[in-house]
């Protein structure tokens, strides 16, 4: 079977089962988003999976992904930005980034805020589309918002001419039970829509954990291995 071929399989299998797991959520399948994360790939894998239909990809390392996105520009795909970024690098993931999945501080907010508005006069973009990563553990080194300081940190987005809010981001714990852990996401999207309802949209599920964030109203799912096959080691 060609490299080609496996993936076509895994991909399928994968819509299958986000299908599945929507129709059993009594969810219409065409409102959930894929994103393929293509982590320590090569970009010739962006081009195998845009050959089958994927027009939405994610990394979460922003040299990678910056490398990425130049090395397919002729493709027309959506680039998510699905891991922690740094203030300092904001104006180069503006280059790239359609898509930021990781908000959650406001040194990240202003950062990208000065930015865009600097660009306006040269290079003039559209706000980009950005959700609130929520921290749904206790340890406050992890990345995310702690939710009791959700609904400041959300008016402080909405007050940005940069920011096109879509809803929440998280990650569910390894050492809980994600069916649970996705319950507070949802909890969190329900303090975001009351500041802005037509930020609906939930950025939750992976490889493991894809069903039990559908089952919670999950509409981007972030998933790697299960489609794109075990990770080139780190270079």
């Amino acid at each position: 079977m060609s490299d080609l071929s496996a993936l076509a399989d895994r991909l399928g299998g994968v819509r299958a089962e986000i299908a599945q797991a929507a129709r059993d959520a009594s969810r219409d399948p065409d409102d959930i988003t894929l994103i393929v994360v293509t982590k320590f790939h090569p970009a010739s894998l962006v081009r195998s999976l845009y050959e089958l239909g994927v027009r939405n990809v994610g990394e979460n390392r922003h040299q990678e992904a910056s490398d990425k996105a130049r090395e397919t520009a002729d493709l027309e795909m959506t680039w998510h930005f699905i891991g922690q970024l740094q203030s300092n690098k904001a104006r180069a993931a503006l280059e790239y980034a359609d898509v930021i999945h990781s908000i959650d501080r406001e040194s990240l907010v202003s950062a990208l805020e000065r930015a865009w508005i600097d660009r306006q006069g040269s290079d003039p973009r559209p706000p980009v589309d950005a959700f609130i990563q929520i921290n749904l553990t206790d340890d406050p080194g992890r990345g995310g918002i702690n939710p009791h300081e959700l609904e400041a940190f959300t008016t402080r987005v909405l007050q940005t001419q940069s920011l096109n809010l879509q809803g929440v981001m998280a990650v569910a714990p390894l050492n809980e039970d994600p069916a649970q852990a996705f319950e507070r996401i949802a909890r969190a999207s329900a303090t975001v829509t009351s500041l802005k309802p037509d930020a609906r949209f939930i950025s939750a599920g992976m490889s493991q954990d894809f069903r039990e964030a559908i089952s919670i109203g999950a509409t981007h799912l972030r998933i790697g291995t299960a489609i794109t096959g075990n990770r080139p080691v780190a270079g």
